[in-house]
């Protein structure tokens, strides 16, 4: 996208970092690093269609988190709380066999406000007949941590995810944390015998 302005592209963590607030953030985060100002919805528009041709070129689901969304499919209700639009999502759910695992996608796009906001999750609990006391919310960053606690659930927040690069995470002493993906499957476990 940078490129189709003249820009320079930008090294790939200095791009990673600025991942997790959704597209738009991440398209005037890039432009002004760039030292680009041109019309931010036509450069959103440009993003979104490179974006889509190249979907499944380096995207892949972190090791062992296959593994780990079957396993808690088993014991729990699972859904998806996402920022992302609902096209990229669901095939980026199916690409990787994940589709099944989950009953809900609310995805940015879906007509509820986006994250912070916690309407879809709230909305996710209301249809699986559950209580914020037996959810728990997996993300990465602190948006995902405020959606949580706006909610007045439990977080668990991915410690090797996108979010880690912008450095912004600071947790209540009763919020859990995963190191690796490996470390989740433990940590819903132990969420769901909680509440047995």
């Amino acid at each position: 996208m940078l490129s189709s302005y003249g820009a320079e592209p930008l090294p790939v963590d200095q791009i990673a970092a600025m991942v997790g607030d959704g597209a738009k953030k991440l398209v005037l985060r890039a432009l002004k690093s760039a030292g680009r100002r041109p019309e931010t919805e036509e450069a959103l528009q440009r993003f979104r269609t490179i974006y889509d041709r190249r979907l499944l070129n380096h995207t892949k689901p972190y090791d062992g988190i296959l593994d780990v969304v079957r396993r808690a499919a088993d014991i729990a209700a699972l859904g998806v709380l996402t920022n992302k639009p609902a096209a990229p999502t669901e095939r980026l759910l199916a690409s990787f066999g994940l589709a099944s695992f989950f009953q809900w996608v609310t995805a940015g796009d879906s007509g509820v406000p986006r994250k912070p906001d916690p309407t879809g999750l709230k909305q996710m609990i209301q249809n699986a007949g559950a209580s914020a006391g037996d959810t728990l919310l997996v993300g990465d960053s602190m948006i995902d941590v405020m959606t949580a606690r706006s909610a007045g659930v439990q977080v668990c927040v991915a410690r090797y995810g996108f979010g880690q690069l912008r450095g912004e995470m600071t947790l209540e002493p009763s919020e859990l944390e995963a190191g690796l993906p490996a470390d989740l499957g433990p940590i819903i476990e132990r969420h769901i015998r909680g509440l047995c």
